[in-house]
């Protein structure tokens, strides 16, 4: 792959690995409320779950996905119900002790299934496999180039999002500061269900 291409996949990988969106928030938020050692479960799970979005959508999968409208649709209503149901539980715990009550914990699985509901997760795998993958004689090569670039954007995005949920754990435990850090993050949740509505 030249490198002008590869600089290219490497700033838009950045861009939007480290943008807000579902999964960042949540990874700030399971830290926040439980630490970052048990974030960690859905922290990896985000990079395990693009790395197979993104081999699915090399595969075919992608282009059966845009031709099928009723099946985008149903991709857009699991994400947008998931993300809603997360942001109702969320804004009810106001304290460290009852976030586990909230059913916060997001198992690894839930997260992997999450990347396939995530909108902002299938417009990326479609950017990258049409731009940098799909077309080109050496196809597999550059999904061998494309798929660890995309796993540590994922991790490090994640992984960082979750630090500061975790740093800022000690601070949150005072007060009603944790309720209205939770609330804040639900509302973001539901924002971006409504982007999703929108895409």
């Amino acid at each position: 792959m030249p490198a002008v291409e590869l600089t290219a996949l490497l700033i838009l990988a950045a861009a939007m690995s480290f943008s807000p969106g579902p999964n960042t928030t949540l990874a700030a938020t399971l830290a926040a409320n439980h630490g970052l050692r048990p974030s960690l479960r859905f922290v990896c799970a985000v990079p395990f779950g693009w790395c197979l979005l993104l081999l699915l959508t090399a595969a075919g999968v992608g282009a059966l996905v845009l031709a099928l409208p009723a099946l985008r649709w149903a991709i857009k209503a699991l994400g947008i119900g998931y993300l809603l149901w997360l942001a109702l539980r969320l804004s009810r715990a106001g304290q460290l002790a009852q976030a586990q009550g909230h059913g916060l914990a997001v198992p690894f699985w839930q997260g992997v299934g999450l990347q396939f509901v995530n909108i902002k997760a299938w417009l990326l795998m479609f950017t990258v496999v049409g731009g940098w993958v799909a077309g080109h004689a050496d196809a597999w090569q550059r999904l061998a180039v494309v798929l660890p670039v995309m796993a540590f954007f994922a991790l490090a995005s994640n992984l960082l999002y979750a630090c500061i949920g975790a740093l800022l754990r000690g601070w949150l435990a005072q007060g009603q500061r944790l309720l209205w850090f939770n609330r804040v993050m639900a509302l973001l949740l539901v924002l971006t269900a409504s982007w999703m509505l929108l895409a």
